[in-house]
């Protein structure tokens, strides 16, 4: 069970060209959204479409790969795990965010 432990898979769409840092060591860190849709019917049988946006964060081989071959629109399957952080805004107010560490990606579509 414990390769079940704060893993996620999702399969969506690319939001915007990702952003491709490279540090002076070398190291390559990748950072995109992707979206998701659910749909389903309300009680009125109106078929409701719902969008989720996921932040991903990507390092080395893999942000390579999507460096090389991942834009806006792409459809892409990826697995990883969330992670949480927190930081103060220009403001003085606290800020959370969820992303998802990507280590594996898979491209979809055409």
């Amino acid at each position: 069970m414990n390769a079940l432990r704060n893993k996620v898979q999702l399969i969506g769409h690319v939001g915007q060209t990702p952003e491709i840092h490279t540090f002076e060591s070398g190291r390559k860190k990748a950072r995109f959204s992707i979206a998701t849709n659910y749909s389903y019917k309300n009680a009125k049988g109106e078929k409701i479409e719902d969008t989720q946006w996921h932040n991903v964060i990507a390092w080395d081989k893999t942000a390579e790969i999507i460096e090389n071959y991942v834009d806006k629109g792409k459809e892409i399957g990826l697995e990883g795990r969330l992670t949480s952080r927190s930081y103060d805004d220009k403001d003085g107010v606290k800020k959370y965010v969820t992303e998802i560490i990507c280590n594996e990606v898979l491209l979809l579509g055409k």
